[in-house]
């Protein structure tokens, strides 16, 4: 034996407390040499005589006494030890962290937390913003749990799974309204574009929707702040195109003309995970929510 055993444990306890191998035996339905081998084998993983025979019986030695008091102190700390691990089987708890575009960490994320903190107070959750990109390598190095981005992605050994269609919407001043008729991509191309910077994948999805009209923008402003690029339409400054989520509320959208391009842009996110993960209730509590949001 080279660990101390928690059941050899417990029946050295008993046969103590009962002050004969026999009684223990009856207590554990087990034979009296049975019992007497544990108590045999103990002492030889301790290198210490554990019990003695007195004219009324047995009793503890005084290096069995302190295994008892030992005992105690080790049968708390297992009992407290498998009631915070069995916590996790009932309760969700324990933290999580994510990562998505800050577009998604604006709009679409805190309405998830809001409900997660209401159904499971005991859940933490961390969330980072970056591309796509850097949340796919930040989940391959285990520094994130599972991640939002925006379809495609890859990566080794990686778990995706979309959840969700968006369309991407044009944005105006209200004022400028009558100005666009057709929302197309060759009516657009001389009209002052305000983009997301380059490199993004937002970008990417807005760039491959006006090249596959054959056309290409010159934007004459570039922000990664949504917030600061719908600042900029509100003034006049130009046109954008973002993600609906990012107008669907009246206040987000004020001062805003909102339409749908021609044709349509859609994006599709997707749920990241490396392989291996544990999927713990926790995770799935999260990936439930993702997958309902609208």
């Amino acid at each position: 034996m080279t660990t101390l055993n928690l059941g050899q444990l417990a029946t050295f306890r008993l046969v103590v407390q009962r002050g004969s191998f026999s009684a223990a035996a009856d207590m554990l339905g087990l034979s009296q040499p049975a019992v007497s081998l544990q108590i045999r084998q103990l002492e030889q993983f301790l290198q210490a005589r554990l019990i003695e025979r007195t004219g009324r019986g047995i009793k503890a030695t005084a290096a069995g006494l302190a295994l008892l008091t030992h005992g105690e102190r080790i049968e708390q700390a297992v009992d407290e030890t498998i009631r915070t691990v069995a916590a996790f089987s009932h309760e969700v708890n324990g933290t999580i962290t994510i990562g998505m575009g800050a577009t998604a960490c604006i709009h679409l994320l805190p309405p998830l937390l809001q409900q997660l903190r209401q159904d499971h107070p005991l859940l933490r959750v961390g969330v980072t913003t970056g591309n796509t990109l850097e949340i796919v390598r930040a989940i391959e190095e285990n520094r994130l749990d599972l991640g939002l981005v925006t379809l495609p992605a890859a990566g080794s050994a990686l778990a995706i799974a979309p959840v969700l269609e968006e369309e991407f919407v044009f944005i105006a001043a209200e004022d400028q309204r009558e100005l666009f008729t057709t929302l197309s991509a060759p009516e657009l191309q001389a009209r002052p574009f305000i983009a997301f910077g380059t490199g993004s994948s937002t970008r990417a999805v807005i760039d491959a929707w006006f090249l596959a009209s054959g056309v290409e923008v010159e934007p004459v402003m570039q922000s990664g702040s949504i917030e600061a690029i719908k600042r900029m339409v509100r003034v006049g400054l130009g046109y954008s195109i973002i993600p609906r989520m990012a107008v669907e509320c009246a206040e987000d959208r004020q001062g805003l003309c909102v339409r749908s391009l021609t044709p349509v842009l859609q994006r599709q996110l997707a749920i990241v995970m490396r392989q291996d993960k544990v999927l713990s209730k926790g995770i799935s509590e999260i990936i439930r929510l993702l997958q309902t949001a609208k």
